[in-house]
């Protein structure tokens, strides 16, 4: 599938997806987004693709919806956008992004709702929303507390103060920092490790850990020991099952 906006290349077992709009710093059109959302879902359904990494060409991951778009519209006109963190979450294919520069208000809760971020030392995070008068509508506002919590997460959004890379490592917003020219090289490596587990395993994992978030304990406990029996009484695939085997035997 072809794409304008948007480029996918697959190696390995790992789909790298690049926004491509480096003029306008990648910002988000709603046909990029339906474009990003049907990579997505085409990357899911691929059973060569393990991994998928989100980046930016150029100098930005993304600066958020294109802002331009947004001002055509008539004032009061509520148009949903395309929905590019729930597909991020609700695929079985873990998500990575590789922050390599800008990641602003939308673009940051594009981010945000992926299941890794590696951040280059250049990069910059920032929720503009409040600065610019706008509003999340991408789950920004629920996501980042259940992060770095509620009054990190409050300080960031309110303020709209941008963060650096190695900040958003600090708080737990980022999973690493890395130098820039070390950042895919970082991604592709740790995509190649998640692409190496069991994938049966993998998209039940992360299926069980979204959806656990989002209850209490006593429920996302419930969610695990469903899918526990579920995965037990589907029985192992003969690749799931050689791999425990030879786990157990290096461990006697």
């Amino acid at each position: 599938m072809s794409y304008e906006n948007i480029i996918v290349e697959k190696a390995e077992g790992i789909a790298k997806l690049t926004l491509n709009r480096p003029q306008a710093m990648n910002a988000l059109t709603e046909k990029m987004m339906q474009e990003i959302v049907d990579a997505l879902k085409e990357c899911d359904k691929d059973d060569e693709v393990r991994v998928i990494i989100v980046t930016g060409a150029g100098k930005a991951f993304t600066a958020g919806k294109d802002v331009k778009e947004v001002a055509s519209r008539p004032p009061g006109e509520y148009h949903p956008a395309p929905p590019v963190e729930d597909t991020i979450e609700a695929i079985d294919k873990p998500v990575i992004a590789a922050v390599n520069g800008y990641c602003g208000t939308g673009g940051f809760e594009l981010a945000l709702a992926c299941d890794i971020i590696i951040a280059s030392e250049a990069a910059i995070f920032a929720d503009s929303h409040a600065k610019l008068g706008l509003v999340h509508a991408g789950g920004g506002s629920q996501r980042l507390p259940r992060l770095v919590g509620m009054k990190k997460a409050k300080e960031i959004i309110l303020t709209s103060i941008p963060i650096s890379g190695t900040e958003a490592e600090r708080i737990g917003l980022a999973n690493k920092v890395v130098p820039a020219d070390k950042l895919m090289e970082t991604a592709t490596a740790m995509a190649k490790v998640i692409a190496g587990n069991s994938p049966v395993s993998v998209a039940i994992i992360k299926n069980v850990m979204n959806k656990g978030m989002k209850l209490d304990l006593a429920g996302g406990l419930l969610i695990e020991t469903t899918e526990y029996r579920r995965h037990r009484e589907r029985g192992k695939s003969s690749t799931d099952a050689n791999r425990i085997n030879t786990a157990l035997s290096k461990d006697k």
